[in-house]
């Protein structure tokens, strides 16, 4: 079973950038497909930016070129980099693990239990 663990949450002005971690635990992390997701309260969680196998990525357009995947599999860590962060973007940031790949969707098993971003304008 795999644990996730997010950190780097925290408030920041317009514009201004966060950069999220989550660390994992559990047996064959480096094989796992990996994303992040956000929520707010009363809306459906949205995926934000996830990674595939050989590095592949997606994100949706409301994010493209502003956050940045990565994965350090030596550290079993993934992160999220956020720049030039909007108001829109605050909630409460969730990592994600599966053996599938749901791409941005929300079927993956694993989760963490999430870290607030808070962008004030």
């Amino acid at each position: 079973q795999v644990q996730l663990v997010e950190s780097g949450g925290g408030s920041v002005q317009a514009g201004g950038s966060l950069k999220l971690s989550c660390a994992a635990s559990g047996p064959a992390y480096s094989t796992y497909y990996m994303g992040w997701f956000r929520q707010t309260p009363g809306k459906k969680r949205e995926g934000v930016a996830t990674i595939g196998s050989g590095g592949s990525t997606i994100y949706p357009d409301s994010v493209k070129g502003r956050f940045t995947i990565s994965k350090d599999t030596a550290k079993n860590t993934l992160y999220l980099q956020m720049n030039s962060l909007k108001p829109e973007d605050t909630a409460m940031y969730y990592c994600a693990a599966d053996r599938v790949w749901y791409e941005l969707g929300s079927g993956y098993r694993y989760w963490g239990q999430g870290t607030q971003v808070t962008v004030s304008s």
